[in-house]
């Protein structure tokens, strides 16, 4: 029931952030001064972390099969742990989600 309850809520949030309305999700991103934020395109940024979350919400509800394949547990670590490290280099670098000057 947790897994369930869990896989929906990163899903609801994957929608949030889909919509480009939900940039006060993005961590951190709601603790910079308003002329740095500014600067960014929040639409952009919300809707690449919703597409980050909708694979992870996924992956989370198939924890459900973890009974039936033991080794799910390591490879759900290691491919969410990918996905975060690619979205934190691919956001952080490039200048990807600044509004052209």
């Amino acid at each position: 029931m947790i897994i369930i309850i869990s896989s929906a809520l990163i899903l609801v949030l994957a929608i949030i952030l889909l919509s480009g309305r939900g940039s006060f999700l993005v961590a951190g991103f709601n603790t910079l001064p308003k002329d740095i934020k500014d600067t960014y395109d929040k639409k952009a940024l919300s809707k690449f972390f919703g597409k980050i979350l909708l694979p992870i919400a996924f992956l989370t509800f198939l924890l459900l099969i973890e009974d039936i394949f033991s080794w799910y547990v390591w490879a759900y670590t290691v491919i969410v742990l990918g996905i975060c490290l690619f979205a934190i280099i691919y956001s952080r670098t490039g200048g990807r989600f600044r509004k052209p000057i």
